[in-house]
């Protein structure tokens, strides 16, 4: 068996980070030539310029040339090949799907139609070949909490990019905070693509960050909502009960999800869609709080470093300290919860 090295996470998250810092401004030109757009046209954008989307074409690139490459440069096999597809091909699927809608915005169910169908068909995977992380030892169980998984994270990530730098940064924390939990825990095949996801959101950042010259639209977002999603599915945390196994992965995904959260429940009690667009998430709230665009994203970022700081250490302590940790980080997610649903709405 080969011998595994930190550092050659690290060269696959600096290959990545190569690679779709260069695509990036290629995807732009690209754009801007095609007019390919996000405009500011509805009340919910809060952008005042038109801007290029695709850069989730160049993060989607990036991605499978270095995740295939190094694949057949270090150990092909069958095996392999189609451990990474099967995590790879079906967020290239809905890649595909968020890109249709960028170019010709299509309407909300048929996206949510879509996302279930390959998060049903990720469930069946993940059970048939028995890498879900934290099983629960029941099928249809392990399946309904997989799918709704899936397809909840993919749509936190996509309501997520609606700022500068929100979702690229948040998945680049997330992801790093993963690559040091598989590769701490032996798991070198979550380690590795986190690696790769990580390396293709700072890449992105270059462009990204506010004032952001492209924007990953669609195609971006709900690719790395299915691959972070997929990613923590499959990771199996080393905490010493099953719930703060399940909290784990929790954590690291904790800023998307309270985000949508809020969202969700300030439209519902507005007695609107919460599949319609609108200025109610979490740096919409703070900016209108009197920060910048700037110092918005900064804290979002660092709420997101918090939490998954608190998942990296839940393998180093004992059992009380691990429920402890999680306790006090699911009152504070709470607490943020109230309060930022206390803010204007709009």
């Amino acid at each position: 068996m080969l011998k595994v090295y930190i550092w050659q996470f690290w060269l696959l998250g600096i290959a990545t980070f190569a690679v779709v810092g260069a695509l990036t401004p290629c995807a732009r030109r690209f754009a801007i030539r095609h007019e390919i757009y996000d405009h500011p046209n509805s009340e919910h954008k809060s952008h005042a310029e038109p801007t290029p989307y695709l850069g989730g074409v160049a993060i989607v690139i990036g991605v499978f040339v270095i995740s295939y490459g190094a694949l057949f440069a270090k150990e092909l096999s069958a095996k392999n090949l189609e451990l990474q597809s099967s995590v790879l091909l079906p967020a290239l699927l809905l890649g595909l799907v968020g890109l249709w809608d960028d170019i010709k915005n299509l309407r909300p169910l048929p996206r949510l139609i879509v996302q279930t169908t390959l998060g049903v068909f990720t469930a069946i995977l993940l059970i048939e070949t028995h890498t879900v992380g934290v099983p629960t030892g029941h099928p249809w169980i392990d399946g309904l909490i997989t799918l709704v998984w899936i397809v909840g994270i993919c749509n936190s990530i996509n309501f997520f990019d609606n700022v500068d730098g929100g979702a690229a940064g948040t998945v680049a924390i997330s992801s790093l905070a993963l690559t040091y939990l598989g590769y701490q825990g032996g798991q070198y095949f979550v380690a590795a693509l986190s690696a790769v996801v990580a390396g293709a959101t700072i890449g992105f950042l270059l462009w990204n960050k506010s004032p952001a010259r492209i924007y990953m639209g669609d195609a971006g977002a709900l690719f790395l909502g299915v691959l972070i999603a997929t990613l923590t599915i499959r990771f199996q945390p080393h905490a010493l009960t099953k719930w703060t196994s399940f909290s784990t992965k929790i954590l690291l995904l904790a800023v998307p999800i309270l985000d949508t959260s809020v969202s969700v429940t300030s439209r519902v009690l507005r007695r609107i869609s919460p599949f319609q667009g609108g200025q109610d998430h979490l740096s919409h709230r703070l900016v209108r709080a009197g920060l910048s665009r700037k110092i918005a994203v900064f804290v979002l970022w660092s709420l997101t470093g918090a939490f998954a700081l608190c998942a990296m250490v839940i393998p180093s302590l004992s059992k009380v300290a691990e429920e402890r940790v999680v306790i006090d980080a699911a009152a504070i997610w709470v607490l943020l919860y109230f309060i930022f649903l206390s803010a204007s709405d709009e």
